[in-house]
């Protein structure tokens, strides 16, 4: 795997197509796969279990900014250096 890999995509939507987007979001979370696409190319997320989740929300004269962010440790690449066999 390449140490980073990048997915952007900006787009004006209605709050309707962005409440879909969250939902699709929390089906992902739950079963721990989210696959984002778009005409760009295809990026494969597999959120665990324990997500550092921030919010930030700003306004500034007439302009407001929401930003969710997620992020985790794949399990793949987590150091694991304990273990125990029999």
């Amino acid at each position: 795997m390449k140490d980073e890999e990048k997915f952007t995509y900006e787009s004006l939507q209605d709050a309707g197509t962005i409440g879909k987007y969250l939902q699709t979001l929390i089906e992902g979370f739950e079963k721990g796969n989210i696959v984002l696409k778009s005409d760009e190319g295809e990026f494969m997320l597999h959120p665990n279990d324990m997500i550092t989740f921030t919010v930030r929300a700003k306004k500034k004269n007439e302009k407001t900014k929401l930003a969710l962010k997620m992020s985790w440790k794949d399990l793949d690449n987590a150091n694991n250096s304990f273990s125990i066999k029999a």
